[in-house]
């Protein structure tokens, strides 16, 4: 299949060029201006990057791909015990696969122990498609377990794993781009996609809306369980971005401090047990 015998090099030219068109997209019409010299944050946010991609490799050197092939030789899953089409198959397990994402992030927000671990992607001063890069080590291994977890109980097929992961990873890096659409467009792909106007209020500095838009790639998720929120109370432009906890460029920026962040300070209450103000479209 071609998918299959083309994974790694369909991912990489996936993730380079949509990393490059961001970042091109950033430079020449940024959204947001930042806070912090762009080259200390992308030094530390993609050096980040680069250890999380060796720790995976180390630990799963089939990683989700493998675990799906395995699946399907094994018959296990709902899809493998009860077979339809492929294309249908496919299609749903991407979508299946996205609200389980969702869900993941959803718990990371509201389990303290994980929410720890997944502040080092909120602690970010600045917005831009290095952050949607941007998880500690503990939470890319969690997030790894989970994502085989689900691949299992789908008994996803090969096709739909490697679709969806080139899906997440480019969605991601979308959604957290310091870009803006035009408000039609906006307002009209966020009934299907996170846009990043939709997703950047989730990194809001306020509980409140960071405990909002979790998805990353679907947004029905946010509409269907109650968790969207249309826009910051203070505009794209006037909203603060981070955690008021960690304002600190040794802990927020820096790889030694975002690496040791889950394991600094007082625990808090987990942000999605935070009140949160109503605000649908």
């Amino acid at each position: 299949m071609f998918l299959v015998d083309n994974e790694i090099t369909l991912r990489l030219v996936f993730f380079f060029g949509i990393f490059l068109l961001m970042a091109a997209w950033e430079a020449g019409a940024p959204r947001r201006r930042l806070n912090v010299p762009k080259g200390l944050r992308w030094r530390n946010n993609l050096a980040l990057v680069v250890i999380n991609s060796i720790l995976l490799r180390l630990l799963f050197p089939a990683a989700s791909v493998g675990v799906a092939i395995y699946i399907s030789q094994q018959g296990w899953g709902l899809f493998n015990a009860y077979p339809m089409p492929q294309v249908l198959s496919v299609a749903l397990s991407v979508v299946l696969l996205d609200c389980a994402i969702y869900l993941q992030h959803v718990m990371f927000h509201a389990v303290p122990l994980l929410w720890r671990i997944h502040r080092v992607h909120h602690a970010d001063l600045d917005y831009d498609v290095t952050t949607g890069l941007r998880f500690h080590p503990l939470e890319i291994v969690l997030s790894m377990l989970i994502k085989f977890a689900a691949i299992s109980l789908l008994g996803a097929p090969v096709a739909a794993v490697i679709i969806f992961e080139i899906l997440l990873n480019g969605s991601s890096m979308f959604n957290h781009g310091n870009v803006s659409l035009p408000a039609k467009i906006d307002r009209y792909l966020r009934w299907f996609l996170v846009t990043p106007d939709m997703h950047r209020v989730h990194h809001s500095v306020e509980y409140d809306e960071s405990n909002s838009n979790f998805g990353f790639s679907l947004s029905w998720w946010d509409r269907l369980f109650g968790t969207y929120k249309k826009q910051p109370r203070a505009g794209h432009l006037g909203m603060t971005i981070g955690l008021a906890e960690f304002r600190d460029n040794r802990l927020a920026v820096n790889l030694p401090g975002m690496l040791r962040l889950p394991f600094t300070g007082a625990a808090v209450s987990p942000a999605i047990n935070r009140k949160r103000t109503e605000d649908h479209e």
